[in-house]
C-alpha cells in the first residue's frame, strides 16, 4: 500500500524563510521554516492521505526518521550518545518531566545522521581538527590573553585529552573573557591556509555574539557540500549545520547533547562523557554519475538512495516500511497495484512493508528511504 505524507514546517528560530518555499514553487510565509519531518515520530509524525497520522500506520516502530532541513543560521553545536549511553542516560533521567530543559535524553537510542545537500551550497561543521593544525589557525589570530590561554590548552599532550579539556574550559562558564577576546581578534585574523574557516566562523560570531560555541567551532572542521554531496555524522562526532537546503535522515531519536550556538540547557559533564574528541576529517559522500546514487553507510536504522530521473521508469527493490520524498520535477512512484501516485516536491509516499519493489518515474529527483540492512 502506498500512502502519500505531508506535514507543517518546523518553525524554529534558525530556519530560512525561504529555501523550502523556493523548493516547493510557493510564495514564503515570512516564518523560519526550518525542518519538515516524515516519519512517525511522537514529537511530529507525518500526517497521512488517509487523514491518519503516520503512527497509527506502523504503531512508532519505524526506526528512521525522514527530513527536509533548511538552515539560514547555524543549528546548536550538538553530538548524539551511543545506544549503550542513550540507555543509560535515559535510565538515569527517568524523574525528570519529559518537557523538563535539563533533560539530555528524550529517548534510549542512539541517533547517526546522514545529510545530503539540496541546495548548490551547503555548509557545516563536523569533527575536530588535529590540534597542530588549529595550533597553525590560531598563528593568524593575535596575541591576546584570550587567544594565549587557548593554545596553552592545546600544548602539551595528546590530542584526544588536550581537545577534551579545550572544550570544557571554553564552555565550562569561566572562560567568557578570553572568549570574548579570542572572537575580538577573528575580526582581523587572515590566512591563506585557514581563510575559508575563519571567514565562516566570522559570520557565526555575527550571529551568535559571545557565544563559547564559536570558539569551539574554530577546533572543528568547516564542510561546504555541492547538490548531492553528503556526511555521515555518527555518535559522538561533534558536529553543526551552518547553512542550506538538504535531506536528512536518521535513527529514530530526539537525544542531542549541546555545545554551544544555542540558547538552549548545555550539560558540559554529560557532553564530554559522549564526545569523541579523536580528531578526524569527515569524508564526503560523492553522488554517482548514474540514475541511482546509494550513500554507503553501516548501520541497521537506515539507508537512503538519490534517484535521478530523465523520463525512463526507474524500478527500485526495496526492503522494509520506505519512503519516497520527491525534492525536483514530476515524480510518481508505483506499487504493486500498478497505480501511479504522484509525489508532489516537498512531499513524500510512504510504501507499506508488503511493497518490494517501487517503481519511480518522470524527469526530477527523489530520495528513497528505509531500513538499513
Amino acid at each position: 500500500m502506498l500512502l502519500s505524507l505531508s506535514n507543517a514546517p518546523r518553525d524554529y528560530a534558525w530556519g530560512s524563510t525561504t529555501l523550502l518555499a523556493d523548493l516547493e514553487g510557493r510564495e514564503p510565509t515570512g516564518a523560519p521554516e526550518a525542518e519538515v519531518w516524515f516519519g512517525d515520530h511522537p514529537g511530529d509524525p507525518a500526517e497521512t492521505s488517509e487523514g491518519s497520522t503516520l503512527d497509527a500506520v506502523t504503531g512508532g516502530t519505524l526506526p528512521y526518521l525522514l527530513k527536509l532541513l533548511a538552515a539560514a543560521s547555524p543549528l546548536s553545536i550538538q553530538v548524539h550518545p551511543t545506544i549503550a549511553q542513550a540507555q543509560d542516560g535515559w535510565g538515569r533521567e527517568q524523574a525528570l518531566a519529559a518537557d523538563d530543559p535539563a533533560r539530555n535524553y528524550r529517548d534510549a537510542n542512539h541517533k547517526p545522521e546522514l545529510i545530503v545537500a539540496l541546495s548548490d551550497r551547503f555548509e557545516a561543521l563536523g569533527g575536530l581538527r588535529p590540534v597542530a593544525d588549529t595550533l597553525r589557525l590560531l598563528d593568524a589570530l593575535d596575541g591576546s590573553a584570550g587567544v594565549r590561554a587557548l593554545r596553552e590548552h592545546l600544548e602539551g599532550g595528546r590530542d584526544e585529552d588536550l581537545l577534551r579539556d579545550a572544550v570544557g574550559w571554553l564552555l565550562s562558564g569561566d572562560a567568557q573573557r578570553e572568549v570574548d577576546e579570542i572572537i575580538a581578534a577573528l575580526s582581523d585574523a587572515a590566512s591563506d591556509e585557514f581563510a575559508a574557516e575563519l571567514a565562516a566562523v566570522r559570520a557565526i560570531a555575527g550571529r551568535y555574539p559571545g557565544d563559547p560555541g564559536v570558539v569551539v567551532a574554530l577546533l572543528m572542521n568547516y564542510i561546504v557540500l555541492r547538490r548531492g554531496e553528503a556526511i555521515f555524522l555518527r555518535a559522538g562526532l561533534l558536529h553543526a549545520y551552518v547553512s542550506g537546503l538538504g535531506v536528512e535522515i536518521m535513527a529514530a531519536s530526539d537525544n542531542v547533547l549541546r555545545g554551544g550556538l544555542t540558547p538552549k540547557h548545555i550539560d558540559v559533564p554529560e557532553l564530554l562523557s559522549v564526545l569523541d574528541t579523536t580528531p578526524e576529517s569527515v569524508p564526503v559522500l560523492q553522488p554517482s554519475p548514474g540514475a541511482v546514487t546509494s550513500y554507503p553507510i553501516d548501520v541497521p536504522d537506515f539507508a537512503l538512495r538519490r534517484v535521478v530521473l530523465t523520463g525512463a521508469p526507474e524500478p527500485l527493490d526495496v526492503a522494509g516500511p520506505s519512503m519516497v520524498l520527491a525534492t525536483g520535477g514530476d515524480v510518481a512512484v508505483t506499487g504493486a497495484d500498478g497505480v501511479a501516485v504522484a509525489v508532489p516536491v516537498g512531499s513524500a509516499v510512504f510504501a507499506t512493508v508488503d511493497e518490494t519493489s517501487l517503481t519511480l518515474s518522470g524527469t526530477g529527483e527523489a530520495f528513497i528511504a528505509q531500513p538499513g540492512r
